[in-house]
């Protein structure tokens, strides 16, 4: 039987890869920083090995004897107060757990990228992986710091690594503990706390799909070559229309202009410096709002045989994880 190793197992997208390993009959080792949140991994047959991406000797225990490691582990924060941190775990964590692996000699790596790295083309068609883009076009620290990552990893492709990047759009679906920034915008929806939108779009995919998308590509895809796992492109629109269909609600019907939402992202940022309080619109993600953020998985399609579900089944298993962890109350509105 095989052993994988998962960094990032207890948080959204790593447990959903831990999960879809134990499936298909792998030992799964997981990489756990000590006092971390491990409520995604409760009722999970893993073994937990305490290390940190800053501490290369953990990462070397962690990945011996491992045939299989899947990097998905990441900071994953819009507007963070210490941008210095999300360099710190995506880029330099991506450069150690790789060092590690080639120490211990791991056979296969796939690296958790994200779309965010992907240009998109001005004419408005979804971006693909060919669709060119540049550290100068990346919108906040977030996609800097995975850009910069993805270079170390078609650095260590290069040098005959054998490492598969994986690139997932917006994820949805249960297990989003934090939870992410999409994961906070649906349970807001169900929640009926965001009466307005504005004219952005995103392409949305059930977590489990992403995580069986880890394990074709670890299986089928080729070294040094990236695959987008999306589902369905949908504007925000359309996604509050879903979700509120599923909780019994009526859809905002307001759209704000980005010329008024703009303003209101830099006082509520503002407020969080003065307060120590995240909120919940940043510029950061303001900015992001832009663009329409939709792409196209016909290449993981075609060359691993990925398939995803309708957005429906992940928001409606997302309202479900949020309502079963007391996140979200469990009334049906008529």
């Amino acid at each position: 039987m095989k052993k994988a190793l998962v960094t990032g197992a207890t948080g959204f997208v790593g447990a959903a890869v831990a999960r879809a390993l134990l499936a298909a009959r792998w030992q799964v080792r997981v990489l756990a920083r000590r006092g971390s949140e491990r409520r995604n991994l409760r009722g999970l047959a893993v073994e937990v090995q305490e290390g940190d991406l800053t501490d290369l000797d953990s990462l070397q225990r962690a990945a011996e004897g491992c045939a299989g490691l899947f990097h998905v582990a990441a900071d994953y924060r819009l507007g963070a107060p210490d941008p210095s941190q999300l360099y710190r775990a995506n880029v330099d964590g991506t450069r150690n757990i790789l060092s590690a692996a080639r120490h211990a000699g791991v056979q296969r790596i796939v690296y958790t990228s994200s779309v965010a790295t992907i240009g998109i083309p001005a004419d408005g068609t979804p971006g693909d992986e060919a669709t060119p883009n540049s550290l100068a076009n990346m919108i906040g620290h977030y996609k800097r710091s995975k850009y910069l990552a993805e270079e170390v990893v078609r650095d260590a492709a290069r040098e005959g690594t054998s490492v598969v990047i994986v690139s997932p759009s917006t994820p949805v679906g249960p297990g989003d503990i934090k939870p992410t920034p999409t994961g906070q915008l649906v349970l807001d929806a169900a929640a009926g706390r965001m009466p307005a939108y504005v004219d952005t779009g995103l392409n949305i995919v059930h977590v489990d799909d992403v995580a069986a998308g880890h394990l074709l590509a670890y299986e089928r895809g080729v070294p040094g070559e990236r695959y987008i796992l999306g589902g369905q492109d949908m504007t925000l629109r359309e996604i509050l229309g879903v979700i509120s269909a599923l909780v019994g609600r009526k859809p905002p019907r307001v759209r704000l202009p980005y010329g008024v939402v703009l303003p209101l992202a830099y006082f509520a940022e503002g407020y969080a410096k003065l307060s120590g309080r995240a909120g919940r619109i940043t510029l950061e993600g303001v900015r992001m709002s832009r663009k329409r953020m939709f792409f196209s998985s016909a290449k993981a399609m075609r060359d691993l045989g990925y398939r995803s579900r309708p957005p429906a089944e992940a928001f409606a298993d997302a309202i479900q994880w949020f309502r079963e962890n007391g996140a979200l109350k469990s009334e049906r509105l008529e």
